[in-house]
């Protein structure tokens, strides 16, 4: 068995690549010209460049592998225009899903997201039964996701093999991209003196790289897995990273009303001033975006490690490469 990953230098991607290899299959990691391998040290895999706008690439890519995790996507949203966002996670999608079904690949395994899955009501838990429910503009990462999945549903209606994966919040090594490291980072540099009242949910990256191997070899088609972990309150997050990274705990928790006036100002003046997170960062570290992950733990076997855990791994994977 054979196994292509797209965005296999991101941490996701990394992830699912060592987890295949962990459980046997040969890998063929894709990667842009321009990408870091950092990532992939000590993974024995075989490399392709590929782009999702280069379909010949894409098709070139797939030829003789079985399985095709398509993990690419703009995951820093917050850093990223709108337009590019949904570029590359939706059309992207869709060049990726067509050359599956010219390739003739076996099954595909798509990574989409919680955001995919919306905000739910208070007291409710998101599960795969949720429907993405905010305005595009309030969430246009979880709404590229959504619009994702359709794309890749729209496939399984014409004979194609696929499995859907909405990992939540990942925290773990090989995050070269400071995607949930970056939590590392604001705590060890004293910066996350206050917390968001909401909360979320937060995988370890081991566990949702083996999510998506269990999905290719468990999955039933056009099934999504919720991959999640801990439900943890903001503060409860910053307080756990402290303790590891030996950063200061935050002071504060702020009121939701603040945070409400923070969204508005951040929205008006990010022309002028930079900010390290976005207007939609705001509005939705103040919600209670939690999950369950039932679904993925009956039906796939997927594990749940903790998260002070994955804080501890990701923490041991910077510092030895000098990078915290």
């Amino acid at each position: 068995m054979k196994a292509l990953v797209t965005g296999s230098t991101g941490c996701v991607g990394a992830n699912v690549v060592a987890a295949l290899l962990r459980r046997g299959y040969d890998v063929r990691a894709m990667h842009r010209p321009t990408s870091k391998l950092d990532v992939l040290e000590g993974l024995e895999v075989e490399r392709v460049v590929g782009d999702l706008f280069d379909p010949p690439s894409l098709v070139r890519a797939m030829e003789g592998c079985d399985w095709v995790f398509h993990v690419a996507a703009v995951s820093d949203y917050w850093r990223t225009p709108p337009e590019v966002i949904y570029r590359v996670n939706v059309e992207g999608t869709r060049n990726v899903v067509e050359a599956a079904l010219r390739a003739g690949v076996r099954r595909l395994i798509y990574t989409s997201s919680v955001g995919a899955l919306g905000v739910p009501p208070e007291g409710r838990l998101l599960d795969e039964s949720s429907i993405f429910n905010l305005p595009p503009h309030r969430f246009p990462y979880g709404h590229s996701k959504h619009l994702a999945e359709e794309v890749v549903q729209e496939a399984v209606a014409e004979g194609l093999d696929a499995v859907i994966v909405n990992p939540a919040a990942v925290m773990g090594p090989r995050d070269a991209h400071w995607i949930g490291g970056s939590v590392l980072q604001e705590v060890r540099q004293g910066r996350a003196w206050f917390a968001p009242p909401g909360g979320t949910c937060w995988a370890a990256a081991t566990d949702v790289g083996e999510g998506h191997v269990l999905a290719a070899e468990r999955g039933r088609t056009g099934e999504r897995y919720l991959l999640g972990g801990e439900n943890l309150t903001h503060r409860r997050v910053l307080e756990i990273v402290a303790r590891v990274v030996g950063g200061r705990e935050p002071w504060i928790t702020f009121p939701r009303w603040v945070m409400g006036g923070l969204e508005r100002f951040v929205r008006l003046t990010r022309r002028f001033v930079r900010f390290p997170f976005s207007p939609e960062q705001v509005w939705l570290s103040a919600r209670e975006i939690y999950c369950d992950s039932g679904k993925a733990v009956r039906e796939l076997g997927y594990p749940q490690t903790p998260f002070r855990v994955a804080v501890e791994e990701a923490y041991r994977w910077y510092r030895e490469r000098g990078w915290m």
